[in-house]
């Protein structure tokens, strides 16, 4: 039966409407094995990976320098332990520098193991790749670029919120940008999520991190990218840091356990979807001043309640609550020329914007707005 004289339209173009839709075709982790004590499984799930007289390489981060977590790591052969300064977020010439100082030693390597936070992660994945891609990883820093699949490569957070050991990218400083190597060559080929390694971060840091997933949700599950994939992660992470960080008014075991898996979900919602105004703001303070990803996140959700109400209102709640700081005034001292730079670092992150703001997202966030918003923060 027909209706207002439209006509049902052909089955072929039907057809060919259906088979013309596009998904993405998310690339997941290999394996991931959580659990109290999973650190102790770490030989056992090497040792299938291993390659006659190439080592395993494990970047550990500086932090545990003298620590008793390097003393764990089941070295085999020629394996090494190199601890990486990641004081400042990874930057391009650090990884070319790790992985051709790898090449000149061994010529090839087994895999490359991250232990630390998320710079640290960030970092094995970039060296991972430049084992076996040309290059500069400055190259890749953007969006399908990588063109080989790298080493062997596994991450084992000592921090949780980044969701660095879930994600496809990497959070790199170029010499013009700070953009990830996002690809499908980048997820970890295995992760090991043991909550006990989490036990000893220090309460800011902690927070830091922990807020990063939280707003990593706010962004996700306000975004227009927003769908059911992505939500179900996003609201069970969101879930996991409101047990954290609202519920609770002390620190124990489970508090641990919540936030590695709140971590994990938060990282999983964004690889569907996008993060949005903070992350984008925030690569701006990170390549310009090297603020660290967390606290850069932090710094500029405080101002965002224009687009993010409800979720920064909570926000402030739990800076309070569990008696943070979040410093001010950090671009008081700067000239017209950084903020032209931070703002053309912030303004490349185009489908953040688009996430947060939708497709005509350029008409909303002005330079002039943009150059405000940093003149807060």
């Amino acid at each position: 039966m027909r209706t207002h004289g439209t006509k049902p339209a052909p089955p072929f173009l039907i057809f060919a409407k259906i088979f013309t839709m596009q998904f993405r075709n998310f690339k997941m982790i290999g394996y991931v094995v959580y659990g109290r004590g999973a650190f102790n499984q770490l030989d056992t799930i090497l040792a299938p990976n291993r390659k006659a007289e190439a080592p395993m390489i494990f970047l550990v981060d500086h932090f545990f320098e003298g620590h008793t977590l390097p003393g764990r790591i089941p070295l085999r052969g020629n394996d090494k332990v190199i601890f990486v300064n990641v004081t400042h977020e990874p930057k391009t010439t650090y990884v070319d520098s790790l992985a051709r100082q790898l090449k000149d030693q061994f010529g090839t390597v087994s895999g490359i193991i991250g232990i630390g936070g998320g710079s640290t992660m960030d970092l094995a994945k970039a060296v991972a790749l430049m084992m076996t891609n040309p290059g500069s990883s400055a190259d890749y820093q953007g969006w399908d670029l990588v063109k080989y699949p790298g080493v062997y490569k596994a991450g084992i957070p000592t921090l949780s919120g980044t969701g660095a050991e879930v994600s496809r990218t990497t959070v790199l400083t170029g010499p013009t940008r700070k953009l990830g190597m996002n690809s499908d060559f980048t997820p970890f080929d295995q992760v090991v999520l043991d909550p006990e390694l989490t036990a000893n971060a220090p309460a800011n840091q902690r927070f830091y991190t922990g807020m990063d997933c939280y707003i990593h949700c706010i962004e996700s599950l306000e975004g227009t990218y927003l769908n059911e994939f992505s939500k179900s992660y996003g609201e069970k992470a969101l879930e996991l840091c409101r047990k954290v960080f609202v519920e609770k008014d002390t620190w124990n075991e489970d508090s641990d356990d919540q936030l590695m898996m709140a971590s994990y979900a938060g990282g999983m919602s964004i690889a569907y979807s996008q993060v949005g105004v903070a992350h984008a703001v925030s690569y701006g303070l990170s390549y310009l001043l090297g603020t660290k990803h967390g606290i850069g996140n932090c710094i500029v959700m405080n101002h965002l309640e224009e687009y993010y109400p409800a979720g920064v209102k909570e926000f402030k709640y739990m800076v309070q609550k569990n008696g943070i700081d979040i410093p001010t005034g950090i671009c008081a001292n700067l000239s017209e020329e950084d903020f032209n730079k931070m703002i053309d670092v912030s303004l490349g992150m185009k489908p953040l914007w688009e996430n947060a703001l939708g497709k005509n997202w350029e008409s909303i966030m002005t330079r002039e707005k943009l150059r405000a918003l940093y003149g807060k923060l």
